[in-house]
């Protein structure tokens, strides 16, 4: 399944910004898979904190293949030193335990998201244990499907936009400048400010500074 989005979104955001509409017509559509079980994608967010791609895709596979359906139940029967085989810290493995503890008991209730505004949504996801606000906001995104995320905790999305706009440094008030641009499709522009900042667009560079 892949984040949906289609011509209304691309429409709007290339009449807001001539720069990101050039952009959105050299990549294309982009397919970014997201997982719509809010469970397991909350355990595979805590994994892949502060650890490559391929790392978290192979802890993931471990755990899918040991464990079946990624649920409460099968983390908790797991346990702690289970859940670290798979390739994971001991921290976040107390954090995926803690997380199914709270769900199991009532006092985190999953199906109660979707109805949450964007800011309760991160306020909820960040009570839990190993979630930060980035964490929250690539949960709305990549599992609820939010259509107005842009994170300025993304150092991505913050190279992207230096990328396209040539800009030295983008700090907390040029950012909203361009969140308040490209609302409510704010989410669709973030996969193409990924796209270019993994090099999506053969010779564009990144203006940064580099602070000693």
């Amino acid at each position: 399944m892949y984040f949906k989005y289609g011509e209304t979104e691309i429409n709007y955001l290339k009449k807001k910004d001539k720069k990101l509409g050039e952009v959105i017509d050299k990549i294309g559509h982009l397919n970014r898979e997201v997982n719509s079980d809010l469970f397991s994608a909350i355990v595979n967010t805590i994994i892949g904190q502060q650890i490559s791609t391929k790392a978290q895709i192979t802890i993931w596979k471990r755990m899918k293949d040991e464990l079946g359906e990624i649920n409460a139940e099968t983390i908790l029967n797991a346990g702690v030193e289970k859940i670290k085989q798979f390739g994971t810290s001991f921290r976040k493995a107390e954090y995926i335990i803690d997380f199914a503890k709270k769900v199991k008991s009532g006092e985190f209730r999953l199906e109660g998201i979707n109805g949450m505004t964007d800011d309760e949504v991160i306020a909820e996801l960040s009570s839990l244990k190993g979630i930060g606000v980035w964490t929250a906001e690539m949960i709305m995104l990549f599992c609820l499907q939010r259509s107005n995320v842009f994170s300025y905790g993304d150092l991505a999305i913050l190279r992207g936009l230096r990328m396209v706009y040539h800009h030295k440094d983008i700090d907390r008030e040029r950012f909203e400048k361009y969140r308040k641009r490209f609302s409510p499709y704010c989410s669709v522009a973030s996969l193409y400010f990924w796209a270019v900042a993994g090099g999506a667009i053969e010779g564009m560079k990144d203006y940064k500074i580099n602070k000693k």
